[in-house]
């Protein structure tokens, strides 16, 4: 009985399960430590963060981008991923006219608030088929660690 009650589609948790998928949504990425904070869903580049025993991996999607004007920077426990991406349309006279414009274009800057166990002295970057890679170390002392009890 209890389980045709959790699979009901009116029962009340079907309801607050409902409900956490959506503000998972609105407020954050699901699956991650709350101490990681990004932006909601929807914002360019798409970025991905996860996190690894051993270090914070970020990826930016932001194909189109020249690499020698990515900007990443990390303070505070902050990271900020800055760039610009140029226009593709095409530069011409009264004579030109574009039907359709989906690819955006210009500066942008995205952040990412990150767990304090970081340590901003170990941090790589690298942008490859137009994914923008960051690794950052997680300090060791901080990683858990199995105890054996005796």
């Amino acid at each position: 009985m209890y389980a045709s009650l959790l699979n009901h589609p009116d029962s009340l948790f079907v309801q607050f399960e409902r409900l956490r998928r959506e503000l998972d949504q609105v407020f954050g990425v699901p699956g991650l430590p709350s101490s990681i904070r990004s932006v909601t869903p929807g914002a360019w580049p798409a970025v991905n963060v996860g996190r690894t025993p051993t270090s914070i991996e970020v990826h930016a999607y932001a194909p189109g981008l020249d690499a020698q004007k990515i900007d990443v920077s990390l303070d505070r426990g902050v990271l900020r991923i800055t760039a610009e991406r140029t226009s593709s349309l095409p530069q011409g006279d009264a004579k030109t006219h574009v039907y359709a414009h989906e690819r955006g274009a210009g500066r942008f800057s995205r952040t990412v608030a990150l767990p304090d166990d970081i340590d901003p002295a170990q941090v790589s970057a690298s942008y490859r088929d137009g994914v923008l890679q960051v690794s950052i170390a997680r300090r060791a002392a901080v990683q858990a660690q199995r105890i054996a009890v005796q």
